[in-house]
This record gives C-alpha cells, sequence and structure tokens, in this order.
C-alpha cells in the first residue's frame, strides 16, 4: 500500500488532483491510514494508469469514469494502446532533439520543420478517441456539438454561466428552497438539451466536481461571486437524493 504523497511522487500528479480523482469518485484509496490519510494498493495505480493514457488523448475526465466502469473496458487494449502512444511521443522527441542539435551545430537557419509535424501521434490519438469515445452521453455530445461554431459555443458558455450568475444571487438561501431546487432543474435540463441527458446520476457528479476546486469552481465563482460553487454542489446533492 502507498500513501498519497507516495503515489504523488511515483504518478507526477499533484496530491491536489488526486484528492479530487477520489472526490468525484474517479480514483477512490482502497484504504485509509488510522489518521485519514489515503492509502492506494496496485489495482489503484493500475487505474490511475488508464486515467492518465486518456488524459493524455484529452478524454474528459466524466467520460474517463464511465469508460472505466463499462464492462466492455479493456485493460489489455488500453495498456498497448499507452505503450503505442509513448513511442510515438518518444520519437516526435528526438526528432526535435536532432533538429535543435543540428541548428546548434551549423549556426545555419534551418528551413525544415519535418520535425513538428505531429500527423502520426495526432491521428493515433484520433483513431484511439474513436475506438474509446462510445460512451452514450459522448455519442450524444459529438452529434450535439458538430455543427456548432466557436460562436454558438460562446453563446451556449455564455447562457450556461447565467444560469450560475442566478445561483449566486441566492447563495445565502437555503439550498433546500424551492427557488433552488427549481434553479438546479434548469441546469439539468440546460445540460441535456444542449450536451447530454443528464441523469440524476450524472448530475450528482457533476456536483461534486462543481465544489472540488480548479477550473469548474473558478468559473462558476466567478459567476456567481465566491460560495456559488458551493452553493451549487449543495443544491444538487439534495436535488439527487
Amino acid at each position: 500500500m502507498r500513501t498519497v504523497n507516495e503515489v504523488s511522487k511515483l504518478a507526477g500528479v499533484s496530491i491536489r488532483t488526486l484528492q479530487y480523482y477520489d472526490k468525484i469518485g474517479l480514483l477512490n484509496p482502497t484504504g485509509y491510514t488510522d489518521a485519514g490519510y489515503r492509502l492506494y494498493d496496485d489495482t489503484d495505480l493500475e487505474r490511475l494508469q488508464h486515467i492518465l493514457l486518456f488524459r493524455e488523448l484529452e478524454f474528459p475526465l466524466k467520460d474517463i469514469k464511465e469508460i472505466l466502469k463499462s464492462p466492455d473496458f479493456d485493460r489489455n487494449k488500453a495498456i498497448k494502446q499507452q505503450i503505442e502512444l509513448l513511442k510515438l511521443k518518444r520519437d516526435h522527441l528526438n526528432d526535435l532533439i536532432k533538429f535543435a542539435e543540428g541548428i546548434k551545430q551549423t549556426g545555419v537557419k534551418n528551413m525544415d520543420f519535418k520535425a513538428f509535424d505531429k500527423t502520426k501521434l495526432d491521428e493515433y490519438s484520433r483513431r484511439a478517441k474513436e475506438e474509446w469515445g462510445n460512451t452514450p452521453e459522448y455519442k450524444e455530445y459529438e452529434m450535439k456539438s458538430k455543427n456548432r461554431t466557436d460562436g454558438d459555443n460562446k453563446l451556449m458558455t455564455d447562457r450556461f454561466m447565467l444560469l450560475f450568475k442566478e445561483a449566486g444571487d441566492m447563495k445565502t438561501e437555503d439550498p433546500n428552497s424551492k427557488e433552488a431546487q427549481d434553479l438546479v432543474k434548469r441546469i439539468q435540463q440546460f445540460i441535456t438539451d444542449n450536451m447530454y441527458n443528464c441523469t440524476k446520476d450524472i448530475l450528482k457528479g457533476l456536483g461534486q466536481m462543481y465544489n472540488a476546486g480548479g477550473e469548474f469552481t473558478e468559473n462558476i465563482d466567478a459567476a456567481g461571486g465566491k460560495g456559488t460553487a458551493k452553493f451549487v454542489s449543495e443544491a444538487i446533492a439534495i436535488y439527487c437524493k
């Protein structure tokens, strides 16, 4: 068993990130010390490897969670893809090193930009995402977003943030109030209409992420003021009971 500090150093992942993964149910430790510190076994470390693989492939955390809990998840295939991805990254870095060393030795302007070509790496990532991006929510999101322009996405984000601005106006009130619960219902409906079918299970996970720190919390608090993310998270928890 390894402590959270040991896992952080071993995997190159911050302790805060591991705490966040635990909070959203992505990577729960096997046990805890008497003092309450997280303890991870080899199975947990294997799961962390898969999480980091899919993060390299730029999957959202919510999709990674769905993939890993799927009965169709093939661990051997995932490891094979991880190895292939690392080899491609190694080759890409070796090309960049040779390119830089050539400039250093010759002192001549080199107009060959092949060393910066990430076509193979990007193509592999694309194919891997196609293989793993088969959760119903991911497919639905892809379908709903495929024809949106950058302007459409910005408008949708702005509209979504207005809901959290509204939450900020009531963050000192009871999260169990009718107004707060009605707002949660509208947040759920907005996600369903514009992204994917937001079930209560999914909404519950989102609520935990909203108050777990990082980008989610910062954006929500920026829209509604400090404490808004905490209020929304509490209101969602009540709504999902």
